[in-house]
């Protein structure tokens, strides 16, 4: 089993801060941080050792924040070996304080973002200082640094996973829109791919507004760019949006779709294996996304989990049968529990029950 991320914070990651800092400011009170940082740290998960750090950290570098910020931004250039993981205290010590010092922390968060990630961190001033960080972004998406163009997007989604929300951005998405023009055709695809989850973001709040930009997207697109739109359209093509469907040559007129799930009975660790049998009764060829749709059992009620069986090409008339193993094991974000488990098969938006299986824990 994996380490642990919160283990990577850990006594000699204090140390390894330290140290950085020591290099750039003599003066720096290293014992007096260490002492403060390692204390109690070991009980604490990892998001609350991170801040457990950063409180430490905070206390110890000047009070100046401008000053701080520039220590910071030097202490980054200095760094070598250990896990990036150290720093994370500093990013969520940016956070906390880059607000009041809003030009060093628009520096220090593009410093950041090249060695770690500063995702978390320029969220904060987006929400304070939107106008002069939108601004910011906009210059950054023409970076020389990948890391720094990512920051563009992976920094606005207004829905980013394990981050607040921006509510501001999720209400109004032409705030960040102009930054994803800028980006859509980046030569890296690590940049592409976080401009597609930040169009999936929009799509959960603005569907009309992601369709309408996949729409104008998808005029002479490049493969690289038509690959983005799809990824980007992946919500509303899972809830079976017709528009969505349809933008992609994926309609679901005509279609017919059936399913099997087996073994009817499996424990914790066993694989089920669904089928879907798919029928294009148009008259001309359809591409079709086949999903299994799986009702996973919870001590309240269900929740659905969607797995993709295959993407086809299906000429008019033409049928179809697709199959795929899945194991059914505990997982970090999803713990099994025991009972009737019911599975569908979908097929461009077009639901037909498959079946079901009855999980026993052991």
């Amino acid at each position: 089993m994996a380490e642990p991320f919160k283990n990577l914070l850990n006594a000699d990651c204090v140390k390894d801060i330290a140290r950085d800092f020591t290099r750039v400011w003599p003066e720096f009170p290293s014992k007096k941080f260490i002492a403060t940082a390692s204390t109690g740290l070991e009980a604490l998960e990892l998001k609350d050792r991170s801040r457990h750090i950063a409180k430490a950290l905070g206390a110890t570098l000047p009070q100046d924040v401008d000053r701080a910020m520039e220590l910071a931004i030097a202490s980054l250039t200095v760094t070598e070996g250990s896990s990036a993981f150290r720093f994370m205290p500093l990013s969520t010590w940016l956070h906390d304080v880059g607000p009041t010092a809003i030009e060093p922390a628009l520096r220090l968060n593009r410093e950041l973002t090249k060695r770690f990630t500063a995702e978390f961190s320029i969220r904060s001033l987006i929400t304070h200082a939107r106008a002069r960080t939108l601004k910011e972004l906009k210059v950054w998406a023409k970076d020389e640094n990948a890391h720094v163009r990512r920051l563009v997007s992976e920094g606005t989604r207004p829905r980013l996973p394990w981050a607040e929300r921006l509510p501001e951005l999720q209400a109004d998405p032409s705030l960040a829109l102009p930054l994803l023009e800028l980006l859509k055709d980046d030569e890296s695809e690590y940049v592409r791919r976080s401009v597609a989850n930040h169009l999936n973001d929009i799509a959960k709040d603005h569907p009309t507004v992601v369709l309408a930009t996949a729409r104008r997207w998808l005029v002479k697109a490049t493969p690289e760019r038509r690959r983005l739109v799809e990824h980007g359209l992946r919500t509303l093509v899972k809830a079976g949006n017709e528009d969505a469907l349809s933008l992609l040559g994926a309609s679901g007129e005509g279609l017919k779709v059936s399913g099997t799930v087996t073994p009817a009975k499996l424990t914790v660790g066993s694989h089920i294996t669904v089928e879907a049998t798919v029928k294009n009764g148009s008259d001309a060829l359809t591409h079709v996304v086949v999903e299994a749709v799986v009702h996973f059992k919870r001590p309240k009620g269900s929740s659905t989990k969607k797995f993709r069986l295959a993407r086809l090409d299906l000429p008019a008339g033409a049928k179809q049968t697709v199959t795929r193993r899945f194991q059914m094991a505990h997982r970090s974000i999803r713990r099994l529990h025991a009972g009737e488990h019911r599975v569908d098969v979908q097929a461009n938006g077009r639901t037909a029950k498959a079946g079901s299986f009855d999980l026993k824990l052991t």
